[in-house]
């Protein structure tokens, strides 16, 4: 992996194909050199690369491999697809003040179906969505200026996620952000084939839709990182970069 563009090689995206068609842990353990190698050294290097960039754009935001990388093995306890690993390679970049997969953060995968990097927030809590809508509610000019910005229109398109079909209970039905108090999710992503994390522009790509979407990332959590300060133990400190 380039430190100049950090990129993937052919041959993690020919193993990882493999890995659809051989899901099974003797075929995985028979060549998890060539996972290391290919696919979880680069990933490292990448998340290091990461964490340098995002201090000037999103230093509230993690990028660490134990915070970050996912591990290639499903849990299989409470499910009915019982195949022992994962096919796609993910990692998510969480508020350092959130837990893991609480509040918005960035995030990207690729396997077989392709790449997705973008970020939002995907399933957020009652709470954490209510406290969300208060804070779109009060800043409705803040929160649309974020979404239909050049750079976010250009990079990811339009804010998408699912929505109720009308304003929830507690706003007013003509509130300037009707349309946005409706969602239940708020995501702003990009798709690309799977073959894009072989190009030299990978990096340049991820960091653009990173840029882009880390406001709304920003603005989403506010909220959040409020009320779990609010529920923190006087000696706790938060994470100094």
């Amino acid at each position: 992996m380039s430190a100049a563009a950090p990129h993937f090689s052919p041959k993690a995206v020919s193993f990882l194909r493999a890995l659809k068609r051989n899901n099974d842990r003797e075929w995985f353990r028979h060549r998890k050199e060539i996972y290391e190698q290919e696919i979880h050294q680069p990933m490292l290097a990448l998340l290091a690369r990461l964490d340098e960039e995002f201090r000037s754009f999103a230093p509230d935001l993690v990028a660490t491999p134990k915070r970050s990388l996912f591990r290639i093995y499903r849990d299989t306890r409470f499910s009915a697809d019982k195949s022992p690993l994962k096919t796609a390679v993910a990692a998510v970049f969480p508020h350092h003040a959130l837990a893991r997969m609480e509040g918005a953060a960035l995030y990207f995968e690729f396997g077989p179906g392709g790449l997705w990097v973008g970020g939002g927030l995907y399933a957020p809590t009652g709470p954490d969505l209510r406290a969300i809508r208060t804070h779109i509610a009060g800043r409705p000019r803040e929160f649309e200026s974020l979404v239909t910005s050049p750079g976010f229109r250009r990079e990811v398109g339009a804010l998408e996620g699912e929505r109720l079909q009308r304003v929830p209970a507690g706003f007013a039905r003509d509130h300037p952000a009707a349309e946005y108090l409706k969602m239940k999710q708020f995501l702003g992503f990009r798709e690309e084939p799977l073959a894009a994390v072989t190009d030299a522009r990978f990096f340049r790509t991820l960091l653009g839709v990173f840029r882009a979407v880390a406001p709304l990332v920003h603005f989403l959590n506010a909220p959040l990182v409020g009320r779990a300060a609010s529920r923190l133990p006087l000696e706790h400190e938060p994470r100094r970069r």
